[in-house]
């Protein structure tokens, strides 16, 4: 059995896409090169991105019945609730401690940008819908 590099590939393509995508938006916003927003949070969510890419292809390939589809949404569900929930709430608790710790003097450093708000979430599993389309489109993949 070998192994069909759009599985590879896609949720790679769909990482840098909605990396790049997230750089570039982040960079018009702060009308400067947004090196220092990259990670966590932002438009469009890569996680978002990835998790969707892969499920899409799936049932792109193997069709809706297909168990490995049930698993890829299901982990792509966890992915996103996370995002929405428990990530956002990681973000907020880390501007509460760094005010604290500014008040006390010191100098705040936790990443305040963790999670993702629905829009930035349907705007990355827009991108990985999108990647898995074109790479299920691509002849020699």
């Amino acid at each position: 059995m070998t192994m069909d590099l759009a599985y590879l590939i896609t949720p790679g393509l769909a990482w840098l896409c909605a990396g790049s995508l997230k750089f570039v938006i982040n960079s018009i916003k702060a009308r400067q090169w947004a090196f220092g927003l990259i990670g966590y949070g932002g438009l469009p969510s890569n996680h978002s991105a990835i998790v969707s890419s892969m499920a899409a292809l799936i049932a792109l390939r193997e069709g809706l019945a297909a168990p490995a589809f049930g698993v890829a949404l299901t982990l792509a569900f966890i992915v996103l609730l996370d995002a929405n929930s428990l990530r956002r709430q990681v973000g907020r608790q880390a501007a509460q401690i760094n005010r604290l710790a500014a008040r006390q003097g010191e100098s705040p450093d936790l990443r305040e940008r963790m999670g993702h708000t629905p829009l930035e979430i349907a705007a990355g599993i827009l991108v990985g819908l999108l990647v898995a389309w074109l790479v299920n489109q691509l002849p020699w993949v």
